[in-house]
């Protein structure tokens, strides 16, 4: 099970969120300090112009004169006796003459007062004439937080457009990688419980993206490790089979061989002369018996190559009379069924394998195909010529294998027959391996046909006419 954690969607998105606010932040900051500084020196910047102007100008500041100048400039002006310790003239308004002389008293150009319960900063300008007078300009100070607030709002509405759009931007990208990653998780974890099945999602092919390229790897990693687990399986049910099939074989050898040792014991006592003789019919019964035996043990040497190869080297093996054999060995049993077998013309061609094996091989495909041809059916048993070697061919005119086994047709234990045992098969495909060749079917024109394909030693020089 996967571990708890944050999501992809988490720790994607936040740290960006993360990031951008810090960045306003630090923007709203350094936005302050530049308009407090500059709202700062352009204050100070004026006042002095203004007490410049007025240290230069002799005009009398008249009440309407200061009062033209308030409006002129959007600062307050005082004007103070310093002999009568009053306010002469003053823009502001009524304004107790005591608490102005505390407060403009001891100030200097530059210092910031409180005057009617507003800051001001104070510009003096001395008079130059007769009477001992001082022009306070009292320049009004905008608070820290306005100031802080006008330099930082347009910063804030667009630092909160931006996260406005990122966030639901990011969470819908974020998601849907995470979604596909997701889905790659699901996978993998079913892969570890040992389900290759495909889910029908196609490794995302369509995607071009790294999610995609990991999807498509993971998809191919399910083909590789579901082809590897049917090989594994497909292998140990070889080598158990094989095991099986040995040992079955061995004890079922040793039986048919004391089987037949006695019908030619009884065949030897009933020769004619002898006091047992009972005439050609039991002769005749006693050939059957003793060629369903030859049968049997053919049936046997097949369940041998399932297991371990035989020790025998392998030696030249003459086709056409390979296959001779095996349709006189089918012979009786085809006789039985009601089906005629029949050949083809001679290939003329050796190989160089294991006779045993093949005629194994080949008694097999024909006791299938006898079965399934059934009553007046036809068989044909043959060696031809292909371009890759040789083929030994078996052929009915059946109703062929079922379409559901059609894939798995060659694997052991899988018959179409209602009282099979799903050997014959796996039998002719380990001699054709053994052999180098492989084993293929088709069904065409009403016809199933089986193929050993082996590659072909040298052909067998025609006899000379006489």
């Amino acid at each position: 099970m996967p571990l708890p954690g944050r999501s992809l969607s988490a720790q994607l998105v936040w740290p960006v969120v993360g990031l951008v606010l810090a960045a306003v932040l630090a923007n709203v900051a350094f936005t302050t300090w530049l308009a407090t500084r500059a709202a700062v020196v352009a204050a100070r910047d004026g006042r002095q112009r203004v007490v410049a102007a007025l240290d230069r100008s002799r005009i009398a500041l008249t009440p309407a004169v200061v009062d033209a100048l308030a409006d002129l400039t959007g600062s307050q002006f005082v004007v103070w006796d310093d002999d009568e310790g009053r306010a002469v003239t003053t823009s502001i308004g009524p304004v107790d003459d005591a608490a102005l002389a505390e407060t403009l008293g001891s100030v200097g150009a530059g210092d910031v007062v409180t005057v009617a319960g507003r800051g001001y900063a104070v510009g003096v300008v001395h008079a130059r004439g007769v009477r001992p007078e001082r022009a306070f300009v009292l320049a009004p100070v905008r608070s820290l937080a306005a100031t802080i607030w006008s330099a930082a709002w347009p910063v804030l509405a667009v630092a909160a457009a931006t996260l406005a759009v990122l966030v639901p931007v990011g969470l819908a990208t974020t998601g849907r990688i995470a979604r596909r990653i997701g889905l790659i998780e699901r996978r993998v974890e079913r892969f570890s419980e040992g389900d290759f099945a495909a889910d029908g999602s196609g490794g995302h092919a369509f995607e071009t993206d790294e999610v995609g390229r990991l999807s498509a790897g993971v998809e191919r990693m399910r083909m590789e490790l579901e082809s590897l687990r049917t090989r594994l399986v497909a292998g140990e049910r070889q080598r158990l089979l094989g095991q099986l099939a040995a040992g079955f074989a061995h004890e079922l050898r040793n039986a048919i061989t004391g089987a037949k040792l006695a019908i030619d014991l009884h065949r030897r006592r009933c020769q004619p002369g002898g006091s047992t003789h009972q005439g050609s019919t039991s002769d005749e019964s006693l050939a059957v018996a003793s060629r369903q035996l030859d049968i049997v043990e053919e049936e046997v040497r097949g369940l041998l190559t399932l297991g371990t190869p035989p020790p025998t080297a392998p030696a030249p093996v003459d086709l056409d009379r390979l296959v001779g054999e095996v349709r006189d060995l089918v012979g009786p049993r085809a006789a039985h069924a009601g089906v005629t077998v029949a050949g083809s013309p001679s290939c003329r061609v050796e190989v160089s394998g294991r006779r045993d094996g093949l005629r194994a091989a080949l008694v097999n495909l024909a006791l299938n195909a006898i079965d399934a041809a059934g009553d007046r059916g036809r068989v044909t048993v043959a060696a031809e010529s292909i371009p890759s070697g040789v083929a030994l061919v078996v052929e009915d005119d059946g109703p062929g294998p079922p379409a559901a086994l059609a894939e798995s047709l060659h694997e052991p234990f899988v018959t179409g027959k209602r009282e099979g045992v799903g050997l014959g098969l796996a039998v002719a495909k380990a001699v054709a391996e053994q052999h180098g060749g492989t084993l293929a079917w088709s069904r065409t024109a009403g016809r199933t046909r089986f193929e050993i394909r082996i590659p072909a030693t040298s052909p067998i020089p025609a006899e000379p006419v006489a």
